[in-house]
């Protein structure tokens, strides 16, 4: 199958799956590719992860910017026990992150089955996709577990 037919695949999916981010990137990665613009792929590939992350984290920000939260709210989480396990789970999820970045750079192949996953969880655990990264990062744990236990 080629690749053009797979991102026309992922679009169907993300649309019936109300997988709106999936549907527009696979829309927006076939245009390129049937504009001859698929020379700036290895930029996009080696840059996109960071310009997503520079977006999330803008995201993430702006409440500081807003004055919904108070730069003494913020130093007075860092005693409490819900600040505290933020924190432990900020080093986790960026520990597990990377270790997801290393599957999706070792097998590639791995990120339909991941999209997938995510659109069910979507569709059939009304949950909400956080992206590809985290969803590696966990593959990659379960897979660690797997090879522990076999």
């Amino acid at each position: 199958m080629s690749g053009e037919m797979m991102l026309v695949i992922l679009i169907v999916i993300g649309i019936i799956g109300r997988a709106s981010v999936l549907a527009t990137a696979a829309s927006v990665l076939l245009v390129m590719k049937l504009s001859h613009l698929d020379r700036f792929f290895p930029t996009l590939e080696r840059r996109g992860l960071e310009l997503g992350l520079l977006c999330l984290m803008l995201v993430v920000l702006i409440p500081l910017l807003s004055d919904r939260v108070s730069t003494k709210e913020i130093i007075n989480s860092f005693f409490t026990i819900p600040g505290v396990l933020g924190i432990v789970g900020g080093l986790l999820a960026t520990y597990f992150n990377g270790q997801g970045l290393g599957l999706l750079r070792s097998s590639p192949q791995l990120m339909v089955s991941i999209v997938i996953g995510s659109i069910l969880g979507i569709v059939f655990l009304k949950g909400i996709p956080v992206g590809p990264l985290m969803a590696a990062a966990i593959t990659a744990l379960f897979l660690k577990l797997v090879q522990m236990f076999l």
